[in-house]
């Protein structure tokens, strides 16, 4: 399942709630693997953000009643579909 909608909102809420600085951090393979392991989890969290339609304040909102998990997750799926984005429009 793919973040639908304008990805900057969500990165933009992301940052809100200090989750950047935290994932930055982290050991990206290992958190990618635990990401994987888990896709019922991940398709969770991504359809619940889907579900603010990309309304800044909804996403802060519904961030916030996230787990850190779920929120790394999520930063997680971000990065990657922002580069995958861009992979596509250097292709182009």
């Amino acid at each position: 399942m793919f973040i639908q909608g304008n990805l900057q909102a969500l990165f933009d809420a992301l940052y809100e709630i200090g989750a950047i600085d935290p994932v930055l951090k982290q050991d990206w393979r290992k958190a990618s693997e635990e990401m994987y392991r888990a896709p019922d989890h991940l398709s969770q969290v991504v359809s619940a953000v889907n579900a603010c339609g990309g309304d800044l304040q909804m996403l802060v909102n519904r961030l916030k009643q996230m787990d850190t998990k779920s929120v790394s997750f999520l930063a997680l799926e971000v990065a990657r579909e922002f580069a995958e984005f861009q992979d596509r429009k250097d292709l182009h």
